[in-house]
């Protein structure tokens, strides 16, 4: 695993800043990645740990860039996940290791994953080591760079069933809605009334844009 804080300079650059979220995010997939015993998510030095993860994120902020950073997981690789939980928290996924006797894990679907999730107390935390600083975010980035693991964090050991049409690489036909005309991926097709529709064609009332 790379260091922290080459970790951080290459999330400031993929964020657009550094901020306390981004010091966070950091933390939280190097610790995902430690638990997990993959040394190299990039596979920057060696493929070995290249494609082992699939991580799920369950917010849309700065953290989540972080994770990326360090994970390497994309949304375009399909191996980043978003659950929009507002939770800043997110579970990491190893493909490559069904099963570690250590733990006394069984072999599961899709193989064995850790759930980290932010400590609310660690804001306070970081009030009490820094006080004398003005503005939570620098009190924050500085705490959270420090603070053991065990104040930054809750984890636990889940089970995370993935589909074989949610795994990166899966391949699928490509079907043509029967009403817009537009092509769909990964088996996301609809039959209703016996005809195939994209989920858009399928439930208009639930589109997330309306056609003017």
């Amino acid at each position: 695993m790379e260091s922290m804080d080459k970790l951080l300079r290459e999330a400031e650059i993929a964020h657009g800043h550094l901020c306390a979220g981004q010091v966070l995010g950091v933390r939280m997939a190097m610790l995902g990645c430690r638990m997990l015993g993959i040394e190299d998510p990039r596979g920057l030095v060696t493929r070995a740990d290249r494609k082992r993860l699939v991580t799920f994120v369950e917010i849309d902020r700065c953290a989540t860039d972080a994770i990326g950073v360090v994970t390497g997981c994309r949304l375009g690789k399909r191996a980043l996940k978003f659950r929009d939980w507002g939770k800043m928290a997110a579970s990491f996924l190893d493909l490559g290791r069904p099963e570690d006797p250590a733990l006394g894990l069984e072999a599961i679907a899709g193989g064995r994953a850790v759930r980290i999730a932010a400590l609310e107390s660690s804001k306070q935390r970081a009030r009490e080591l820094y006080p004398h600083i003005e503005g939570k975010n620098a009190q924050q980035m500085l705490a959270y760079r420090e603070l053991p693991d065990e104040e930054l964090f809750s984890a636990e050991w889940v089970s995370i069933p993935l589909d074989a049409r949610e795994m990166p690489g899966y391949k699928s036909a490509r079907i043509v809605c029967e009403v817009c005309g537009e092509g769909i991926n990964y088996d996301r097709e609809i039959v209703v009334d016996e005809r195939t529709l994209c989920q858009g064609c399928a439930f208009p009332e639930l589109r997330y844009y309306q056609p003017l």
